[in-house]
Formats: C-alpha cells, structure tokens, sequence
C-alpha cells in the first residue's frame, strides 16, 4: 500500500549569508556590471537581477509551507520594483515604495495591538523563541501580568519605531542615490548602489534596534519573573531534563 501520510514541513534554519547573498550581494552586482547596452542592457539585467530575491523568496515560501506578512511584503517590493523599472515609471515612485513598504509593516503592529494578535507576539514573543509558558505560569504566580502586558505594549511601540526608523530612511536613501530615469543604464547602477549601502545604512541599525527591543524584553521577564536567560529560551536545557 502507498503510504499516504503528509511529510511535516521543513523547518525553516535562518541562512543570513545566503539570505545577504541572494537578495543584496548579486543583484547589485548584476545591476551595476550587466547594465549596459553590449551586455543584458537596463531591462534584461533589471529582470536578472529581481529574479534573484523574487526565486529564493517564493522558493522559501513553497519549501517550507509557511504564511508570513514580512516576506509576502518583500516579494511585493521586488515585484513593485521591476515595474518601476520596466515600465519606466517617474523613479519618485521608486522613493515612495521604499518607504512604504517597512512603514505598512510599521502601521500593521501598531494596529494589531487593537486585536488579538498583537504582532510582537509573532515576531519576538513566540514559542520558537521564548518558553512562553513557563514565563506565563510565573508572572501569574507573582501577581506581574499586569506590569509585564504594559511593558510587552511599550515594547510594540518600540518595535514599530524600528519599521518607522527604515520607511524614513529607505526614502532618503533612495532619493539621494537614485536619480536617473528608470529603465535606463544609469537608473539600475543607482539602484544597485542603493541596494548594497541599504545594508550598512539601515538592515544594520534596524537589527541591532531589534536586539535591544528583544534585551528590553529579556529583562522585564527577568525582573518580573526572576528566570535566568537558558530558562526563558525556547527549549533549553532545563527544559529537556525536566
């Protein structure tokens, strides 16, 4: 009999060096080196260059089954992106999406506070990050629900600050690199500069506002909780040999 049980999905492994590669690295490089007339020319080496982010993103997203508004918003910009390009649209337009893709994703966590999914629970207080319910049983044992939900909101601010931090200066970057007419030669070597200082510029500082939001959090469940870090984390050891 053929076996007919569904095989769980992949769990997913951050992979950043591939990830940096794949999405930044290369296309810059495709857009700055390939660009011009004797070689893809503007519109090929656009193509090229997006297929990279556009493939691995929907590769990751078929591999491992999972739904995420983040990433559904990146393959948005890479598409949006290539239209602007190809289409050969005003490059202001280009400037705008910048911006607002990481400043919706501002707007989404400020308004999930108002559900029943605020997204700081998705992005930062999960499960696969933190041992959520040992953290809840001791809050509520210390009476401390109260004063932890209220510094878990501040945390949400903060976090929303971070996105708010990227959509200003995604638009600064782009407007002050990015002035050629699009879909020309010129037009993807600006944008494959823009792409490659984005990192240091803002990937860089949003992950290290991140990690200090995450320390932030670390320790309000520290002084509420009295947990030591390895206790906190997902499974840990203490876990393992309970």
């Amino acid at each position: 009999m053929t076996d007919t049980t569904q095989a769980p999905a992949t769990p997913h492994k951050p992979r950043p060096l591939i990830d940096l590669l794949i999405s930044i690295v290369i296309p810059s490089l495709i857009l700055m080196k390939l660009s011009g007339e004797a070689r893809l020319g503007p519109d090929g080496a656009l193509v090229l260059a997006l297929a990279f982010p556009l493939g691995w993103g929907a590769f990751e997203l078929i591999k491992y089954r999972k739904f995420n508004f983040v990433a559904l918003l990146g393959l948005v910009s890479v598409i949006l992106t290539g239209g602007i390009g190809l289409l050969h649209l005003d490059n202001r337009w280009l400037a705008i999406k910048e911006a607002a893709i990481p400043g919706l994703i501002g707007i989404a966590v400020l308004v999930s506070t108002r559900t029943r999914y605020p997204l700081i629970r998705t992005l930062l207080f999960n499960k696969t990050v933190l041992n959520v319910d040992k953290i809840h049983d001791r809050l509520e044992q210390g009476g401390h629900t109260p004063r932890f939900e209220a510094r878990l909101m501040r945390a949400t601010y903060l976090l929303s600050g971070t996105f708010f931090f990227s959509s200003a200066m995604n638009y600064v970057l782009a407007k002050w690199i990015v002035n050629s007419p699009a879909g020309s030669e010129a037009f993807n070597d600006e944008l494959g500069r823009m792409t490659l200082l984005s990192y240091p510029m803002i990937a860089i500082p949003s992950m290290i506002m991140l990690m200090a939001i995450f320390y932030y959090l670390w320790r309000t469940i520290h002084d509420l909780t009295g947990l030591k870090l390895e206790e906190i984390m997902a499974n840990s050891e203490t876990d393992k040999n309970a």
